[in-house]
């Protein structure tokens, strides 16, 4: 498989991360490593390229890099530059992270949180120790015989390195690097970036900086960098995402619109609970600022050759809308806020003007659009995931100055990677052509090897977490002429 120098590999996990300065309060548990023999990857390997009905780009091929027993239900990756896989498996979405569409009696409560200590009284008070036969639903995760708040403490998140040895184009073995993260106001962890020093795990109400101080691959310190993300019990899937390095230096990460209120090291207060927002700073935290704002849930977001970002918005969920590619602009505001999705559900005076539809925010620019918000580039394919801009030409001189996007739709037949150019209108940019990458998959997190392929996580089918999934990799087919 290294014969061919472009590729596309897939790979699938979750994780997630907690708050405060401290130890990885894993130190007990032994290190968790799961090997698989090259003989079985292999016969996946080609059950799967014989079974799936995967549409591929001309010039490309595919290959299986981890199997399910190696890279279940990934979200977040990361790739670092000896070509090591690093991804993010949640446990936490499974019963400690809740989506306010199946709790709708909370969510005239949860639109008016302010912050995050806000939300951990009303999760405090929902699940109360006096209210246990009530919630008989939660599960009683630390077998107290209670079910309360103290279950939502119980369940972490995990962080994996998938790793190739033998150098024969499959990883045979992935070790739990991290199990942590799990207080009652914990999100799921849905940003990650890992360096040479350091890994930078984003999971809602934090953004963790954490270090292998002895180099034996297992993370013992943690550091938050910046606290208060994650404001509101909203959409599942809209907390932390997108971390990645700027051409500046920076940490650039965001959060969807369950919202931010945080205050700095400067002690600086940011004030954006109803909205998402872009954020950067420092990798020590300092220097925090919000870039841009007024965002639903933009997952990823990704630097073109010239430090423009550009990203995909997913839609408000409302008949006659979609999703919307942006320019995300310093200082900037995209015009949503999550008050444009709840009061529908429980407020009826609410019910009859909708600004978000009504005002026709969600499109590209028209005469007598709100000039106080930057509207899309253009509306575009449904359920962004995964967003990343080729780094060079590993992939081919075809695919260069090529952004790429994985559509997430919850099953394979209607899921693609689209990979696109734009060109300049303005200050800004439009379409200039698009192509279907790989259709026939179910792709989430999306990153370039420094191998030069194109690394994506197979999510297999549906929405929901099901301990299974494939780590796939694509790039030039070079028996092509």
């Amino acid at each position: 498989m290294r014969t061919f120098l472009n590729r596309l590999k897939i790979c699938f996990l979750f994780f997630l991360l907690a708050c405060q300065k401290d130890q990885i309060d894993q130190a007990t548990e032994p290190l968790l490593v799961v090997r698989e023999a090259p003989t079985s990857s292999f016969l996946k390997a080609k059950e799967i390229t014989e079974t799936t009905p995967i549409q591929l780009a001309e010039g490309l091929r595919i290959n299986l890099w981890a199997t399910d027993s190696l890279a279940p239900d990934p979200i977040a990756m990361s790739i670092d530059d000896s070509g090591n896989v690093f991804l993010t498996r949640t446990n936490r979405q499974k019963n400690s992270e809740f989506d306010i569409r199946g709790h709708e009696d909370w969510m005239t409560r949860s639109i008016a949180l302010k912050s995050v200590e806000e939300r951990r009284n009303l999760l405090k008070d929902i699940f109360a120790t006096e209210k246990s036969e009530k919630n008989s639903w939660l599960k009683d995760l630390n077998s107290d015989g209670v079910h309360d708040w103290r279950d939502l403490a119980v369940e972490r998140d995990e962080v994996w390195k998938l790793q190739d040895l033998d150098g024969d184009g499959m990883a045979e073995v992935s070790t739990r690097v991290l199990n942590d993260f799990h207080n009652e106001i914990t999100d799921v962890a849905g940003a990650l970036l890992v360096r040479d020093q350091d890994m930078f795990v984003g999971i809602g109400p934090d953004m963790w900086r954490l270090k292998d101080e002895d180099q034996d691959g297992y993370y013992e310190s943690k550091e938050s960098i910046n606290t208060g993300f994650a404001v509101h019990i909203g959409f599942s899937g809209h907390g932390m995402s997108g971390a990645i390095e700027g051409p500046d230096g920076k940490i650039y990460w965001g959060i969807g619109d369950i919202g931010a209120n945080l205050t700095d090291k400067e002690g600086k207060n940011h004030f954006y609970p109803n909205q998402g927002v872009l954020v950067r700073s420092n990798p020590d935290g300092s220097d925090f600022e919000v870039f841009a704002a007024g965002l639903r849930n933009t997952h990823e977001f990704a630097f073109d050759e010239y430090g423009n970002i550009i990203g995909q918005d997913n839609d408000g969920d409302h008949e006659g809308e979609s999703e919307r590619l942006v320019h995300i602009v310093e200082g900037s505001d995209t015009g949503w806020r999550s008050n444009w999705q709840y009061g529908k559900y429980t407020d009826p005076k609410n019910n009859g003007y909708n600004v978000w539809m009504d005002e026709v925010m969600f499109k590209p620019r028209w005469d007598g659009q709100a000039a106080y918000m930057l509207p899309p580039i253009m509306n575009y394919h449904n359920g962004p995931t995964g967003f990343t801009y080729n780094p060079g030409t590993g992939l081919g001189k075809k695919w260069k100055n090529h952004f790429f996007v994985s559509e997430f739709v919850g099953n394979p037949s209607g899921s693609h990677i689209w990979g696109f150019t734009l060109k300049r209108k303005g200050f800004s940019f439009e379409l200039e052509r698009e192509t279907e990458v790989m259709g026939g998959l179910l792709p989430t997190g999306i990153r370039f090897g420094p191998d030069g392929a194109l690394y994506f996580a197979d999510w297999i089918n549906g929405w929901g977490t099901k301990n299974y999934g494939r780590s796939v990799a694509t790039g030039c087919d070079r028996r092509r002429k």
